[in-house]
């Protein structure tokens, strides 16, 4: 049944909590068992969408939209819902410490994400696998930190190519 929010707007396919979800699984299985916050997890979702942004980083996943480093600022909530609806099918683990709360890759985890295979899923396997390898272990101050350097700059190119575009030669 469609609720009456998603009638009048349509289903949500893209970046809906379902898929920023499954995502997170996939990067909290290439973590193998280290747990990561929310505010990194956000962090990890832009840069597994769109590694080509950071030097030497793979082929960026989704396309490279205007001001795509916006979605640092809209996507918490919508990736926070989809952590719950992967922590209520048992795919990964809450626990609670002083920092918060800290989410973790399980055995059913793994096993859920082995089943699938198509290239989206083994394209996101590989970026996580590079995520972890280049940023996990990375303080959360130096992961923030890169971040914070590199936002403003990340579909920033496009105002560039605007601004190119007005100039009277």
């Amino acid at each position: 049944m469609i609720s009456p929010s998603e009638h009048q707007r349509g289903p949500r396919p893209f970046n809906s909590p379902l898929e920023c979800g499954l995502r997170m699984l996939f990067i909290l299985n290439a973590a193998k068992g280290h747990p990561a916050d929310l505010q990194r997890l956000v962090g990890y979702d832009y840069l597994i969408l769109h590694s080509g942004d950071v030097a030497d980083g793979p082929e960026s996943l989704h396309p490279p939209v205007p001001f795509r480093g916006t979605e640092l600022l809209v996507k918490r909530n919508v990736i926070g819902i989809g952590l719950n609806q992967m922590f209520s099918r048992e795919l990964l683990v809450k626990s609670f410490d002083i920092s918060g709360i800290l989410y973790r890759s399980t055995d059913m985890t793994s096993a859920f994400i082995n089943l699938l295979n198509s290239e989206y899923s083994k394209a996101l396997r590989e970026r996580a696998d590079w995520l972890i390898g280049r940023f996990g272990r990375l303080s959360d101050t130096s992961l923030s930190a890169f971040m914070s350097d590199n936002i403003g700059r990340w579909g920033a190119e496009f105002d560039r190519l605007a601004a190119i575009k007005d100039l009277e030669l």
